[in-house]
């Protein structure tokens, strides 16, 4: 104001900026209302539920990586390790479209309250298909921990085991990975089956049951 000619000085200028309140006000964030999980849900069919989270690992050079987890948190089979150096949520949704192109949507997806997740993208890919979206309480990953205890595996046998040299040798070997998670692991909580030997069994009990 004094370069301008104004005979003023800081005292009275700080005056008038309170007494019209002229400070900048900090943008909120708008909070959305949804709907969360007070504890977990057990699921008794495939495609019942989904369950999504991100890994992040590097390869050789330093370069880092981020890997999209998604299974099924009934079968518990691995339907996506999407892998690149950045994923948005309009990725995921494609991603989410490939694997329901193949199978089928699920009921709802599990997911934790990450921007990929809580953004735009996913929630309208999310009304658009009629699909109920979940998130877990902040601070509270147990309440997504099939996930949880999938990643713990993928990094146990599969990131802590390779050194990446770059990205294409990163998805060769993660999706070999899931290959054998998929269709060669056995888990005692299925019976002592495969994945993909639990879900081909399912479905076939309930063609039986439709025939």
């Amino acid at each position: 104001m004094c370069r301008e000619g104004y005979p003023i000085n800081h005292k009275k200028v700080y005056r008038l900026y309170c007494e019209e309140d002229l400070k900048v006000r900090k943008r909120k964030k708008k909070r959305v209302a949804r709907p969360r999980l007070s504890e977990p849900m057990v699921t008794d069919k495939a495609n019942q539920r989904w369950s999504l989270d991100f890994v992040s690992d590097t390869t050789a050079l330093g370069n880092r990586i981020r890997i999209l987890t998604v299974i099924d948190t009934f079968t518990r089979e691995c339907l996506a390790l999407e892998v690149d150096t950045s994923i948005t949520g309009s990725r995921v949704s494609r991603v989410l479209d490939r694997i329901g192109m193949e199978r089928a949507y699920p009921e709802e997806i599990l997911t934790d309250n990450g921007p990929e997740f809580t953004g735009k993208a996913m929630d309208a890919w999310a009304y658009i298909k009629g699909i109920t979206h979940r998130f877990i309480e902040p601070g509270k990953p147990s309440q997504n921990g099939y996930v949880e205890s999938f990643n713990g595996k993928l990094r146990d046998e599969c990131l802590n085991e390779h050194w990446f040299l770059n990205l294409r040798d990163a998805r060769n070997i993660i999706g070999e990975w899931q290959r054998i998670y998929n269709e060669e692991r056995p888990h005692s909580s299925l019976d002592n089956l495969t994945p993909s030997e639990f879900a081909k069994k399912i479905e076939e009990k309930e063609q039986a049951l439709c025939a």
